[in-house]
């Protein structure tokens, strides 16, 4: 096998349960860490000439258990683990020892790990860059830039954060009933930050990141198996069920992102759709409304429209306002502007994101969307400084790609003295 992409993929499945079968094995969260981390690159130098094992996620903790338990044993000058080539033959020797590992009366590794992360001693900030760096395996520059914050400021945040469970002496068990309705919220904001970043990903990167939503979805369901009628766990499954609906769409064949009203609507997924929506008006009934509802009905709209020209952009504009008075945010300002826009125009739109400058000046979205409101503005010389400015701060290759499509547009619109009109951003 000469082609080891695949392997990526498969380590990025599995290293949630990896990392909480061995958090449970040892009882600290560093050393799980890095057992996890030694079995990750033994598998990158074995798999290529050996192929995966049948179960990759039980390989990976029978590696890691021995690694941790050899570098105990060598500090204590014992004696260490045979070759990685008896070591990478494991064969059914693997099943009895991850039942072993797997013995626990609380039914998911994963989301028990979770909720260890979103410990009341942790601020909230720090519970979900916790839960994202150890239960995703997310990087440094990957949870800072979900939090619009520097590398640094993240590392620091992390550190802070690990060093605070270990100083509480936090117990590594399920946590019970009224200790789970405290964190809830906490996790629910691991889930829809763990769908984020694998939705924003580029068609290139779909092997190994997509799973990410897939297992954010999984860990959803889970948590509205343990809280079934709190409407805001309905609400944020539905949600994410809603936007990975329109996967199979958000890309062309050359790797180019198509944005949501050009995209092939019957490519959507139709039975994701349909339970969504069903768990939006389920949410609603409870007369509870919170954030994940109103952001899951604003996704239900654009599912509802057969064609893009049939969105409600005015109700979305409305229910982005009603989240800005939930959850004031420079983004969802943002994200308000782009269906005000819809539905007033582009002078409207670009009159609410001036102030928001400062804030974002480093959001790759907020210099796309205004370079589109000056473009259909005609303000052709400040749409181009803008488009400028998103190519420099474009996260993957399609962003970068479908700016530059846009620069195009505004070098044909100058030749020709007409106006071009941009496609929405949103895919």
């Amino acid at each position: 096998m000469t082609d080891t992409r695949w392997i990526n993929a498969v380590l990025t499945s599995a290293r949630p349960r990896v990392v909480a079968a061995l958090l449970r094995h040892f009882r600290d969260l560093d050393m799980a860490e890095e057992a996890c981390q030694e079995a990750c690159l033994r598998a990158l130098r074995l798999w290529p000439t050996q192929g995966p094992p049948r179960d990759a996620a039980a390989w990976l903790i029978m590696v890691g258990r021995n690694a941790a338990i050899d570098a105990t044993r060598r500090q204590r000058r014992l004696q260490p683990l045979p070759e990685e080539d008896a070591i990478s033959d494991l064969s059914d020797s693997e099943t009895p020892t991850i039942e072993r590992l797997d013995a626990s009366d609380y039914r998911d590794d994963i989301l028990r790990l979770l909720f260890v992360c979103c410990h009341p001693e942790l601020p909230a900030t720090q519970q979900i860059a916790l839960a994202l760096r150890i239960v995703s395996g997310l990087s440094v520059a990957q949870i800072a830039r979900a939090f619009l914050v520097t590398d640094a400021a993240m590392e620091q945040r992390i550190t802070r954060a690990k060093r605070r469970i270990g100083g509480a002496n936090v117990p590594f068990e399920a946590p019970g009933a009224v200790q789970r309705s405290e964190r809830i919220a906490a996790v629910a904001g691991v889930l829809y930050l763990l769908f984020n970043e694998g939705y924003t990903n580029d068609v290139a990167e779909q092997g190994a990141r997509a799973v990410l939503c897939e297992e954010a979805i999984r860990l959803g369901r889970l948590l509205l198996h343990l809280f079934p009628v709190e409407p805001e766990i309905m609400a944020l499954l539905a949600l994410l069920l809603l936007q990975h609906a329109r996967a199979d769409a958000r890309f062309d064949d050359d790797g180019n992102t198509v944005l949501l009203p050009n995209q092939d609507r019957s490519r959507w997924n139709s039975s994701l759709i349909a339970e969504g929506l069903a768990l939006v008006d389920k949410a609603f009934r409870h007369r509870r409304p919170g954030p994940y509802q109103v952001q899951a009905a604003i996704a239900a709209l654009h599912a509802r429209a057969a064609r893009a020209e049939d969105t409600d952009w005015a109700q979305i504009a409305l229910l982005y306002g009603a989240l800005e008075q939930m959850q004031p945010s420079p983004v969802v300002t943002l994200n308000r502007a782009v269906a005000v826009s819809k539905a007033e125009g582009p002078e409207a739109a670009l009159a609410m994101i001036e102030p928001l400058a400062g804030q974002l000046d480093g959001y790759f979205y907020f210099h796309g969307a205004r370079g589109a409101f000056l473009l259909e503005l005609e303000r052709m010389q400040e749409a181009k400084v803008a488009f400028d400015r998103a190519i420099a701060l474009a996260n993957t290759p399609a962003e970068a790609a479908h700016i530059r499509l846009q620069l195009d547009k505004l070098a044909g619109a100058a030749r020709a003295g007409g106006k071009k009109k941009v496609p929405e951003k949103n895919s």
